[in-house]
């Protein structure tokens, strides 16, 4: 068979028996129409005629480029190649698979790289004013916040927000999420990525509308027609830089951090599969990696020789207490040990979880006897971006954890 035709077959092959998306089938063409050219430089047109030398050759002279191509380009390249060739001897378009004895190239394992709590509020804050604040935002900021929240409080990959319709919308506090292959996925909403929304589908989206043709797509550029993923990553660089953030910032940080963020307060790593919509726990499993900030506090709590000679009790770290934040007062059982010098953080030991609590605040409790995490933000407890729980408190840990969460009162 012809390398072009072998290659057409192929591709609806994937796109329509595999459900691929169609991003990945349109790599796939590019890669394809690379391997078809070289073989078609060479002399071969006929794929019966591609000798397991002749893939060997190709995948050396790719890897030889200059510039170097990235490991990940290399593998998904033979990856084509080796669907490519496997496909025709499975279908019997070709006699052999030249293609069995290519080693793919071995990928480094790197760790997600998640934006802290802070930051994500810092890049939040500079996309547009925050839901029901008095500042009137222009469309494009209240369009931008209401991605940006979106994005952070599902977890959604930046071409799944893209293509969200008005509809998939119109169940309340859940969102429906097309994934790769078109998978669907139910996914709850925080109230303040909805509130964001809320804002944008009332004051923003209706002027652009007007400017463009008829589109039942949520996001909307400057012209009326559906916002881009290009677009999308411009609206997240253009946050991150008034940000200030110096890490790289892209659409994929943010549901890096929302799979981080999740793990860290407590959730099972296979409910997070299910949000992120991975089709193994697996791939879940890199976000699990222990933080150094969790390093440091099991091993204070743990390691003999690392404790004081006083017993050690539950510790509470209550976020800008030094700045007397108006009802912010402690519990009367606790007692302030000393200020570690960061961020105006005042260091608090109760053998009972503190009664107290400001918006303000981030609160962190790890309790010694079970070394459980109690992380969010001011957004998780009194909305919930996340929505772990009903009430929005991202809690790690029932029992105790749970008996002050629902014993916590908000200061104003």
């Amino acid at each position: 068979m012809e390398p072009a035709r072998a290659v057409d077959a192929y591709l609806r092959h994937v796109a329509i028996e595999r459900g691929l998306s169609e991003h990945t089938v349109a790599a796939y063409r590019r890669d394809l129409a690379g391997y078809t050219a070289w073989l078609t430089a060479r002399g071969i047109a006929d794929t019966d005629e591609v000798t397991p030398a002749n893939v060997a050759e190709f995948a050396a002279e790719r890897a030889s480029a200059r510039p170097m191509p990235a490991a990940s380009s290399l593998a998904r390249l033979q990856s084509s190649v080796r669907g490519l060739h496997r496909f025709l001897a499975r279908e019997g378009m070709a006699s052999s698979d030249p293609s069995g004895r290519l080693v793919p190239p071995k990928l480094p394992k790197r760790l997600p790289k998640a934006l802290t709590i802070d930051q994500v509020e810092r890049l939040l804050d500079a996309s547009g004013p925050a839901p029901g604040s008095d500042a009137p935002g222009e469309p494009a900021q209240l369009r931008d916040r209401a991605l940006l929240e979106l994005l952070y409080a599902t977890g959604a990959r930046v071409s799944e927000a893209v293509r969200l319709d008005v509809d998939d919308l119109a169940h309340g506090d859940v969102l429906r999420l097309f994934g790769k292959g078109s998978k669907e996925r139910i996914v709850p909403v925080g109230s303040y990525a909805r509130a964001a929304v809320d804002a944008y589908l009332t004051r923003a989206r209706p002027e652009y509308a007007r400017r463009g043709t008829a589109t039942p797509r949520l996001f909307l550029g400057a012209r009326g027609a559906p916002l881009s993923r290009q677009s999308a990553w411009l609206v997240i660089q253009h946050a991150a830089e008034r940000a200030q953030l110096t890490a790289h910032v892209s659409p994929h940080t943010l549901r890096h951090s929302f799979a981080t963020h999740l793990l860290q307060g407590g959730a099972d790593v296979r409910v997070v599969q299910e949000l992120l919509g991975h089709a193994s726990v697996a791939t879940t499993q890199i976000y699990t990696h222990v933080s150094v900030d969790a390093l440091r506090d099991v091993y204070a709590t743990s390691h003999p020789r690392a404790r004081s000679s006083s017993p050690i009790t539950p510790r509470c770290f209550g976020g800008h207490s030094e700045r007397e934040t108006p009802g912010h007062i402690p519990n009367p059982e606790a007692k302030p040990l000393s200020a570690d010098g960061t961020a105006g953080e005042t260091l608090w030991e109760s053998r009972t979880p503190p009664d107290f609590f400001t918006e303000e605040a981030t609160q962190c409790w790890v309790a010694s006897s079970s070394l459980t995490h109690f992380l969010h933000s001011r957004h998780h407890i009194s909305a919930g971006r996340t929505s772990v729980s009903v009430d929005g408190v991202a809690a790690g840990g029932l029992g105790t954890m749970g008996e002050w969460r629902t014993s916590m009162t908000t200061s104003s």
